[in-house]
């Protein structure tokens, strides 16, 4: 993988980086493994817009992920690395012994024809599954299970990004997130060996509105740009900021205010909360 420039013979060229989908094998995705995707273009179920600047954009087929990884010894091989136009990871095909298909979330180092298996006692190479307990510290690890047994895996699952087990105690296994924040994980957990794939995402640079609004994304008006009926940062007479701190069209408090309840059910399993941004 890797990103691609182009000769800047137009202003929006000259800044545009997309990524040159080297590390693809195949540009259609399995079929029995995709359904219909409805857009709610960011309206909840009485029609009303709970989401802004959400809406149009290109038609989109969904892949049924395997995020649970329940084919326990049961070993398979990578088919196919693909395109998922609904998330930034790359995901591939995986036909195991018994003759069943998914897809998985393709890790860094993965390619067409290696083998997989998701077990207890299963080598320590990309793609490969197993609990918690099985896995030593300082691997790199992604996909993890939150409650064991339960739930797929729903952490860390971003292009490019990865958890590190940091050390374990008791029954739980303390797990350094990519937020840097630490957590407490119950050795029963599942996860998968390896960072998550196109890591280069981050470097990608769109070049112009309409990319974005292929991807159905509509425009942002800031608020201050409107009249006061339209947005409490609204109105004035030319540019001057009229209120105390920023808020949302329905004055919301925004940009760092703290919105989140406290004594939350999770707040037991953080160890260490996240470092906000520009902090080191």
């Amino acid at each position: 993988m890797g990103i691609k420039q182009y000769k800047p013979y137009t202003p929006t060229r000259r800044f545009t980086k997309l990524s040159d989908f080297s590390e693809l094998t195949t540009s259609k995705p399995f079929k029995s493994l995709t359904k219909g995707k409805k857009r709610i273009n960011g309206r909840n179920n009485l029609g009303r817009i709970t989401v802004r600047h959400r809406g149009a954009g290109v038609k989109r087929a969904f892949r049924i992920i395997d995020f649970a990884r329940d084919k326990w010894n049961v070993p398979g091989t990578v088919e196919t690395v693909e395109y998922d136009p609904n998330r930034t990871s790359r995901i591939c095909l995986v036909k195991y012994a018994d003759g069943a298909r998914r897809y998985i979330l393709a890790p860094e180092n993965l390619n067409v024809g290696d083998s997989i298996i998701a077990g207890d006692n299963v080598p320590l190479t990309p793609g490969n599954c197993s609990t918690l307990r099985n896995i030593p510290e300082g691997t790199p690890i992604h996909n993890v299970e939150i409650m064991p047994g339960r739930m797929r895996g729903q952490m860390v699952r971003s292009a490019g990004t990865s958890a590190v087990i940091k050390a374990k105690e008791g029954n739980y296994a303390f797990v350094e997130l990519p937020s840097k924040e630490l957590r407490k994980f119950h050795l029963n957990c599942k996860a998968t060996i390896g960072i998550v794939s196109n890591s280069d995402h981050s470097n990608i640079v769109l070049g112009k509105a309409g990319r974005s609004r292929w991807m159905g994304r509509r425009p942002k008006v800031r608020g201050v740009a409107m009249n006061a009926v339209d947005h409490p940062h609204g109105g004035g007479r030319g540019k001057q900021k009229g209120y105390k701190m920023p808020v949302s069209p329905t004055g919301v408090p925004a940009k760092g205010v703290k919105t989140r309840s406290k004594n939350k059910y999770s707040d037991q399993w953080i160890v260490r909360k996240r470092k906000k941004r520009g902090k080191k």
